[in-house]
């Protein structure tokens, strides 16, 4: 009997439209670096996230890094962010021997508790320490609450980056995610809502940020017909052929995220009333993309803790993961400055992210509700 196909986390969903680009981006003769495309995904791009103008990049981490490099951080710096997040937001700021100094969570949201940054951007002016920047965590696709953060980062004077690489397609207090810090960067990594294979974006309202960032990403070449460098810059640019791909998946973005939702509007109805499982949800005051749904394993209720459901499913041919290890827990980052850190470190302990890519059929999610059923020892209901 042949087995099941693999059921992915969070798969590209591509279609005819992306197709369609792709070819004519092909047959244009626009190959690489830039092109017509790159220049409408642009516009595109700064249109869903609602802001004015958007520099298209190679990765959601070139974009990290560029934003950093605009507000100045320089080494010996300070950065806040969420210890709760993927890699590249610490990484970045290490790009330019900055230190991170990593704030605990959200237990509702999962992202940036307010409160304890008000606490040390408090205590650091105090002592004349003022961080460069604060840097938030659109955390699965759930925006920070940005009416409490960004007065606190206004009242100092710190700017605030919105790293909104998981969440594209979600909104906070109706605006779509992208809008809310001074600058934003997001991310179309093949595992995001929307993809162009590898690439990013930084967006904002200032156009002398995003210029300047489409300087320093062309290897900040001057305007003249020989190369010219008068300053140290990067190969960030995307290509003309990923910018069209990119253009089908946002003409297909509320499509998209209308399946994500779908898939976490399932996991919620098929899990309710199981004992210590608990999905993260919507904030109050904006709308998750669900570009991941998750949830938290009580093993003292389910009978089973969360790395048992997870070999489970892995041994079925589904694909599931723990949520992101803190970065306070990281090898990598002892000894950087945390506050808190007990509710992140818990929501790794017990956090799962379940499939929830965008082509997930009703098939395919009936064959994890099934395989989740099943887990030897859990205590579900029959």
């Amino acid at each position: 009997m042949a087995s099941l196909p693999r059921i992915y986390l969070s798969p590209p969903d591509v279609g005819p439209l992306e197709r369609e680009l792709l070819l004519d981006a092909f047959d244009s003769g626009w190959i690489a670096p830039l092109g017509p495309h790159v220049d409408a995904f642009e516009r595109e791009v700064a249109a869903a996230a609602g802001v004015a103008h958007a520099a298209a990049l190679s990765s959601g981490t070139a974009a990290l890094h560029l934003a950093l490099l605009l507000l100045g951080v320089r080494p010996g710096d300070r950065v806040v962010t969420s210890t709760l997040t993927f890699a590249a937001t610490a990484n970045a700021i290490r790009y330019l021997g900055a230190e991170p100094v990593f704030l605990d969570v959200d237990p509702g949201t999962w992202t940036l508790d307010p409160a304890l940054l008000e606490a040390e951007l408090d205590e650091a002016a105090d002592r004349g320490e003022l961080p460069r920047a604060v840097v938030s965590v659109d955390l699965y696709g759930v925006p920070c609450d940005y009416e409490r953060i960004r007065p606190v980062c206004g009242r100092h004077g710190v700017p605030l980056l919105q790293d909104a690489a998981e969440a594209l397609g979600a909104t906070h207090e109706g605006r779509p995610v992208g809008a809310q810090g001074d600058l934003a960067v997001l991310s179309f990594n093949g595992n995001k809502i929307a993809t162009t294979s590898g690439g990013g974006a930084l967006v904002s309202d200032r156009l002398e940020w995003i210029e300047r960032a489409r300087f320093l990403a062309t290897q900040a070449r001057e305007p003249v017909a020989h190369y010219e460098h008068r300053e140290v810059g990067f190969n960030y640019r995307l290509s003309n052929l990923l910018a069209a791909v990119g253009r089908g998946q946002l003409g297909r973005l509320p499509e998209l995220v209308a399946a994500r939702r779908a898939n976490r509007a399932f996991y919620q109805r098929s899990l309710a009333g199981w004992p210590g499982v608990e999905l993260l949800g919507e904030p109050p005051y904006g709308a998750s993309n669900a570009w991941l749904t998750c949830a938290l394993l009580d093993p003292a209720e389910l009978g089973v803790d969360r790395e048992q459901v997870r070999v489970h499913l892995e041994a079925g041919g589904i694909e599931s993961r723990p949520v992101w290890k803190p970065m306070h827990l990281q090898p990598v980052y002892q000894g950087c400055r945390v506050r808190g850190g007990e509710v992140a470190a818990a929501l790794f302990e017990r956090g799962l992210c379940l499939p929830s890519g965008s082509g997930l059929s009703e098939g395919d999610r009936e064959r994890v509700l099934s395989a989740l059923r099943s887990v030897p020892g859990a205590r579900v209901p029959n």
